[in-house]
């Protein structure tokens, strides 16, 4: 990436439905190299997707918590994923190191019905124990321009 990639991106998260004219003009660029530019980062992976941001609290699911759940020997990541997948209270789920095997975010509308979010997230027979914090306010937002910048 150089320098232009890194304007582009910049320009696009900050204003993502500016259109490649603008962005050219803006730019002091050719609107083909804006869309070549664009293609580029797409077809690299480094750009994945255009769609709108949602904020899960504004459309009613006030509460974030993180679940740490360790899973029963030889079951194996992939099948436990994949139930939690099945969940639309479930936004993200990784395997991590430490004292658990999975790590998930997930949302609710309030605290009561976190518990019946993670009753569901608990049925399966591969998940043996879990612990839940809940999340009070976000200090920094999920964000990837300071990696483009630097």
């Amino acid at each position: 990436m150089d320098d232009l990639d890194v304007s582009l991106l910049e320009l696009f998260t900050a204003e993502p439905r500016i259109g490649a004219l603008e962005a050219s003009r803006r730019l002091g660029v050719a609107r083909g190299t804006i869309t070549a530019r664009l293609e580029r980062l797409e077809r690299a992976g480094i750009v994945t997707g255009w769609g709108p941001q949602v904020d899960p609290a504004a459309i009613g699911y006030a509460v974030t918590a993180f679940l740490t759940l360790e899973i029963r020997q030889g079951v194996g990541h992939d099948v436990v994923g994949e139930h939690l997948a099945g969940i639309p209270e479930v936004l993200e789920v990784a395997t991590i190191t430490g004292a658990g095997d999975l790590w998930c975010r997930v949302v609710a509308r309030t605290n009561a019905d976190l518990q019946t979010v993670i009753d569901r997230a608990l049925a399966h027979a591969g998940i043996v124990r879990s612990s839940t914090v809940i999340a009070l306010a976000t200090q920094v937002p999920y964000r990837v321009l300071p990696l483009v910048r630097a």
